[in-house]
């Protein structure tokens, strides 16, 4: 017995001087983060929408787990996955702020299960391909990076007769099950739904009030729809509604020139490129009535807009110039027209032999941000504004008979993803069923295909979105990945 007694005591002692020689603050934790926020952070993606939303979910996640870290006696840790999209650096570079191309991005996918600050910073620099040389500049007694992750090489190694004679956990043993163990749809489910059925009854009410403020206020101002760009909290939401309907109670007399419009509420204010009225929901009223003023002017920019992507299709034999909202970047109206004036007096100095009309029933989306011409798989091209005119003929005419295959096949698909999402809301009593923009139809298809499959009485009554990762959103939402196990 004293034998035992006395190697608990050195354990705890060895213990205590190993997190006092590895105790991070959460100041220090984000300051060691730097460069992998730098690298992944959402307002770097505006280019990308959909690795934007994957980017700003994995942050939410990840924040959560970091201050879950730091609540006192917390100790009810599950392994995090968790997925982000690291903008790659140039080899070369050894200015941080300048280090990053323009050559694109890389999906990095990781498992937190780490349970303390310093561990936790070091396993996401180290997954991210990102340096930890910086942390030893910090006031923080850190190991370096082999000796902090691996836990396992203890000055001390205790024999497995110790933990089942006293009755603690093997670390060892904690580790490899945390690795070995693959979060399954149902076992998720199981460890979630109470949650998740908690959060959506406390929403319930928020909800009904949400559905009749925009219901009113569509009503009151005629206008098409009232949509959001980000997804925020139903509470969020209801205050954007609120402060609306107050200015509409202030000031009606601005608010005249909106009917059939659709309001969305994001990041600034103005009009954007599909000609929706943008309300930045950091901005006050003020900014929103100098918006509501400038309409007008807004319609006429609008129908010059329309008049030069015309100009643009004549050029192009005929094919249409389109802005797809869910792949573009939210573009203000004056970014859009600037981009589309610059490309159409590119194509008039070039004078492309087009056939007129030869190329009717295609479309193209234009996008500043590349440098090849692509075929995408709903069938319109994306073509860079810097694209050379010779390349874009040959490869819209090379692509021509792809392009409009991929089209019919895009109808195709929609209709299917429609009616699986249909029968999938029937079969599982499901309150709504819905995807982030960035599950492709193809993803959802295949999700939906499986889950009805399974038998999941879980999900009566719930809001299920398709993602990429598991999570229970604030009001209730279960979101779980496309591919689940």
């Amino acid at each position: 017995t004293f034998y035992y007694f006395t190697r608990l005591c050195l354990e705890k002692v060895w213990v205590q001087c190993i997190l006092q020689s590895r105790t991070l603050s959460g100041a220090d934790a984000i300051n060691a983060l730097r460069p992998f926020y730098f690298a992944v952070h959402p307002d770097f993606f505006g280019q990308h929408p959909k690795e934007r939303e994957v980017n700003e979910n994995s942050l939410k996640r990840l924040n959560g787990y970091l201050e879950n870290l730091q609540k006192p006696g917390f100790r009810s840790f599950k392994p995090t996955q968790l997925t982000f999209y690291v903008r790659e650096r140039e080899p070369n570079s050894s200015n941080v702020q300048e280090s990053f191309s323009a050559s694109g991005f890389r999906a990095v996918s990781f498992t937190l299960h780490t349970r303390d600050l310093l561990s936790t910073v070091l396993d996401i620099l180290n997954s991210c391909s990102l340096s930890t040389e910086h942390i030893q500049s910090l006031n923080v007694n850190s190991q370096p990076h082999k000796e902090a992750k691996s836990t396992l090489n203890r000055p001390i190694k205790w024999d497995k007769t110790y933990y089942s004679f006293t009755g603690f956990k093997d670390p060892e043993e904690e580790l490899e099950q945390a690795q070995r163990v693959e979060t399954t749809l149902i076992s998720w489910l199981d460890g979630n739904e109470a949650s998740a059925v908690k959060k959506l009854k406390k929403s319930l009410p928020l909800r009904k009030e949400l559905e009749r403020l925009k219901f009113e206020l569509s009503h009151q101002l005629q206008l098409s729809d009232i949509r959001w760009q980000r997804s925020w909290g139903i509470a969020h939401r209801c205050s954007q509604l609120h402060s609306l309907g107050r200015l509409v109670q202030q000031r009606p007399e601005v608010l005249k020139n909106v009917k059939g419009r659709t309001v969305v509420f994001t990041d600034r204010s103005g009009m954007s490129a599909a000609g929706h009225i943008m309300l930045g929901t950091m901005d006050v009223h003020h900014h929103w009535t100098k918006i509501f003023e400038r309409l007008p002017n807004y319609y006429k920019l609008q129908k010059r807009l329309l008049f030069l992507e015309d100009r643009i299709s004549q050029l192009l034999g005929g094919i249409q110039v389109i802005y797809i909202e869910e792949l573009q970047p939210l573009l203000t109206l004056e970014e859009y027209y600037e981009t589309l004036d610059n490309f159409y007096n590119k194509l008039c100095d070039s004078r492309l032999p087009f056939h007129p009309r030869s190329l009717r029933g295609l479309q193209m989306i234009l996008e500043s941000d590349r440098y090849a011409p692509s075929l995408h798989e709903f069938g319109h091209f994306t073509i860079p504004t810097v694209c050379d005119p010779a390349t874009l003929q040959w490869f819209i005419f090379a692509k021509a008979q792809e392009a409009r295959e991929n089209l019919k096949r895009k109808e195709e698909m929609m209709i299917a993803e429609k009616e699986l999402i249909d029968t999938s809301t029937e079969k599982f009593s499901l309150d709504r069923l819905y995807k982030e923009p960035s599950v492709s139809s193809a993803q959802m298809i295949d999700c939906c295909k499986r889950l009805l499959e399974e038998s999941l009485p879980y999900l009566q009554g719930m809001h299920l979105c398709i993602s990429h990762f598991y999570s229970v959103l604030q009001d209730g939402d279960l979101c779980i990945p496309w591919n689940w196990k």
